[in-house]
């Protein structure tokens, strides 16, 4: 197994220059089903990762509070049902509190057709899904995913990584220091762009709403591969890093202190260099 390392030129390769031929719908609509009363600002960081990221279109669904915060953040989000090419569910939710409406509204998105970005409060109920997934745990999920799924430490957060998309028959993006992103054929990608500073409140629910956007555009583009998936995946947590560290290069020549907030902003230029210089 020989890992890739995630760089600006592989990044640019899933994303895809707006034309004059382009609509909101051959850009890409994600779906977000996000939030909660407890964490309503977690909804707000990740449509606004998704419109800033380039897709075309961003649908929420979620309690009434956070929806009344992201049409006061961001007001072009449409939300009422309607068509999506990918979705996002999860951030800013605890299982533990889930009623049982909502558990059954996530068994309906985890066994449609549309790609799945499984995040935070939903991940409980990713080893049910037959959508194509892509799991986004932090260490201590990733070690309660694994718990669940009955698997042994291996010693090695790469091993580990690939045996459980291995055995989900998912993507597994697995968030570090190196983000690490496995695909169930056995590809493994590198993730270094990121910085320090991006440890911090809610930097994990602007990942997941860029990535929404990002696999929403490449199944607009008409490849919703498990290894296009992968490779969408790779290039969200770049462009995530890389807006990361633009944002923290912003307070001073060692970096300082950014938000979550501050990483959505920077997306725009993430990606506006990326395609560019290496696009």
């Amino acid at each position: 197994m020989t890992a890739i390392e995630q760089d600006a030129t592989r990044t640019a390769r899933i994303l895809r220059m707006p034309t004059a031929d382009d609509d909101k719908y051959s850009r890409g609509v994600v779906g977000l089903r996000t939030g909660s009363a407890d964490y309503p600002g977690a909804a707000v960081l990740g449509v606004s990762a998704a419109w800033r990221a380039g897709c075309g279109m961003v649908r929420y669904i979620g309690p009434s509070r956070a929806a009344d915060m992201v049409l006061a953040h961001r007001p072009e989000t449409v939300t009422a049902p309607g068509r999506v090419q990918a979705w996002v569910i999860g951030s800013g939710t605890d299982a533990a509190s889930r009623d049982p409406s909502e558990t059954e509204a996530l068994h309906e998105v985890l066994a449609g057709r549309e790609p799945v970005v499984v995040d935070a409060g939903a991940l409980d109920l990713a080893p049910d899904a037959t959508a194509p997934t892509i799991l986004t745990p932090h260490a201590r999920e990733f070690a309660r995913l694994r718990d669940a799924l009955g698997l042994a430490p291996l010693g090695d957060r790469e091993d580990e990584a690939l045996q459980t998309a291995r055995e989900m028959g998912a993507v597994v993006l697995l968030k570090g220091s190196v983000t690490l992103v496995a695909d169930p054929d056995g590809g493994l990608r590198r993730i270094r762009s990121g910085v320090p500073w991006l440890a911090t409140a809610g930097t994990g629910d602007v990942l997941a709403g860029a990535l929404g956007a990002v696999v929403a555009g490449a199944v607009a583009a008409g490849d919703p591969s498990p290894e296009r998936l992968a490779d969408a995946a790779a290039a969200a947590a770049w462009l995530h890093g890389r807006a990361g560290a633009l944002a923290a290069e912003r307070r001073g020549s060692r970096g300082g202190p950014i938000t979550a907030g501050d990483v959505a902003e920077h997306l725009p230029r993430a990606v506006g260099e990326t395609l560019a210089t290496h696009g």
